[in-house]
Order: C-alpha cells, then structure tokens, then sequence
C-alpha cells in the first residue's frame, strides 16, 4: 500500500507541509513517488513517521529525533537529561509566572488595582533581571527589587542629586560631584555586598537594556559622569607618584581601560571562589588578561608600573568601588608571578 502525501497528512493529523519538512530536512523521506512527481509513502515510511510522533510526544527536537533514528543503538540517557533540565527551566518559568500572577491577585483583593501600564512596566523589569540575575541574586540585591523599599527608595533620591548636579554643570572634577560618586561607590558595594560578580551583571545590563535605564533613571549619561568624578578621586592620588607626561597618558585612558575590569575581576573572583589554583592555565591567561588591561591606562613602561603598585600599596582605597580586595589582588599577583617571560 501507498499512501500519497495528502492522504498521509490525512491519516497522521499533519499537515502537508510538515510532511514536506520531514522530507526537506531528511527525517522522513518518501520511499517512491509517482510518475507526476507526488510522494509515496509505503507501510516502512508509516512505521516511521509514529516513532516520529512518539517521539515528538515525549519532547524531542527533530535534530534530536534524527539522532535516534539514525543510531537505534544510541543511549537515550544524554536526551532525557537534556529534556529533564529543560523542563525545569519550563517549571521554574511557571513558577516565576505563578508568583507575579498571585502577587497581582492578591494586589486585586486589596483594592489596589494596579494601573494596567505599570503592571506591564513591573513585568518587564522582571523579566529582564531573569536575563541576567539568578533568583537568589535577586534576593540578595535590594536595588532589583520592583517593590517600593528603602534602598530603591535611597538609589532613586541619589541619581536625582547626580541629575541636578549634571543639569546645572557642576563639573566633575568640584568636591560636590566627588562627594556624589563617593556615595554612589559606597551604596553600590553596600548593596551588591561587594560581589564582582553582581557588579558586572549589573554594569552588563545597564549598558545593554535601555528600559533598566529608564525605569531607574541611571542613564548612560550619568553613569559616565559619576566614573569621570570618581576617577577624579583616583587621579589626586595618582599624582603624587606618576610624572605630568604619565598623567596625561593616565586621564586619557583610565576610564575606557577600566571599564574592561568588571567582567573580568568577575571571572577571576568565581575561579578565586572555586578554588582553581592560581598556577592553573584558566588563571595565567586571565592573568594575562589583567595585565594587558593596566597597560591599556597606564603603558609599557615598567617604571610606570612599579609606581602604580607602589601608590596602591600605599592607598588601598584605590581599590574602594572597583569589587577588588586584598585576597582578590593577592591572588591574581600569585597568577602573574607563574607566567613564564616571552
């Protein structure tokens, strides 16, 4: 019996296009066709297309699907775990959707119903911090919160000083705009408990999601003029230790240089955390990493070098605001002193 491909569509509950795609991506290829071109399907092609479905019924991919197919010996151990760990990720999802929806509910049930335009805005904070933070994290920095509180509360009445500040030219480098960034530093590293990991989440998320920057207010504007007024707090120490040449080198380039640290003080915190020695490999070429950055704002120079840890040996608040600290350094010193010279 054959069975063209209309009646198969028929008969299987697909429709002719699917049928095609089988064909397409060679999953299930006819075994004849008619002398007009049409597909036949025999007995053999049938007995397929079911595994196919049954298949497809259990959660498979098509790619997946082939793989079996292709190797009826093949263990089916790996897809089940991948099929395990992606109906987890579906559960936590409804999970996460339950508690919004129970939260609204209950927001209902009060008498406080919500404007229809900021619950929407709420919901998408909260997917974009899923984006990027892990619930526990969400749990552990306040400043993630969508509920009013005391430290959104705090963040919100200090990006408006940094506003005003901006808006009626108060120059970086004035003791206001230092005693602003100061305080910005010292709430971030309160707030994200001084974890780098969270830092570059959230420095990531920032620069990437403009909604992040209009429901919080922390434009990319201000971000920009509170790294420039506490670098200024970075350069009056530097100074007293670099020459004028090698300042000029320093203000030029401190700020784009750093910027590449966040992500990467991140990584050598969590290989610092997971106990990777620091003679191992992933740390030399992070090492390297680190090293290529100090170059990138203070030089070649080695003299230079010497000078810039001998200043921050001697003022460990150049560290403060940037989720570095002794034990972090040390360890990536101990990194460095492994590399072999070229």
């Amino acid at each position: 019996m054959l069975l063209r491909v209309g009646e198969l569509a028929k008969r299987s509950g697909l429709t002719v296009r699917t049928l095609h795609h089988y064909d397409a991506i060679g999953l299930l290829a006819p075994s004849a066709r008619s002398d007009s071109g049409y597909r036949l399907y025999n007995r053999n092609d049938i007995a397929r297309l079911h595994q196919i479905q049954a298949l497809r019924r259990f959660g498979l991919s098509l790619a997946n699907i082939g793989d079996v197919l292709a190797n009826p010996g093949t263990h089916l151990s790996s897809i089940v775990d991948q099929q395990i760990r992606m109906l987890d990720c579906q559960i936590a999802q409804s999970t996460t959707l339950r508690e919004r929806l129970v939260q609204l509910q209950g927001q209902l049930q009060r008498g406080e119903e919500p404007e229809l335009a900021g619950w929407l805005t709420t919901l998408e904070m909260m997917n974009m911090y899923d984006k990027y933070f892990t619930k526990e994290e969400q749990k552990r920095f306040p400043l993630l919160s969508t509920a009013e509180n005391s430290t959104v509360a705090e963040w919100a009445e200090l990006v408006q000083s940094v506003q005003q500040a901006m808006e009626t030219k108060v120059p970086p480098q004035s003791p206001a705009a230092l005693a602003l960034a100061k305080c910005w530093m010292t709430m971030l590293m309160r707030d994200s408990h001084g974890d780098p990991r969270l830092l570059a989440k959230l420095n990531m998320m920032h620069f990437n999601e403009p909604a992040a920057q209009a429901q919080t207010g922390v434009t990319l504007e201000i971000i920009a003029y509170v790294q420039q007024a506490y670098a200024e707090t970075k350069y009056a120490i530097y100074q007293e230790y670099l020459s004028p040449a090698e300042m000029i080198f320093l203000r030029k380039n401190y700020i784009r240089g750093t910027s590449k640290f966040p992500a990467l003080i991140a990584e050598v915190f969590q290989h610092m955390e997971d106990g990777v020695s620091p003679d191992d490999p992933r740390m030399h070429q992070l090492a390297l990493r680190w090293m290529e950055v100090v170059r990138s704002y203070v030089g070649d120079d080695p003299g230079t070098q010497v000078k810039l840890r001998e200043a921050m040996a001697q003022h460990p608040e150049l560290l403060e605001g940037s989720g570095i600290d002794q034990r972090l350094l040390g360890y990536v010193r101990q990194a460095m002193s492994q590399l072999k010279p070229h």
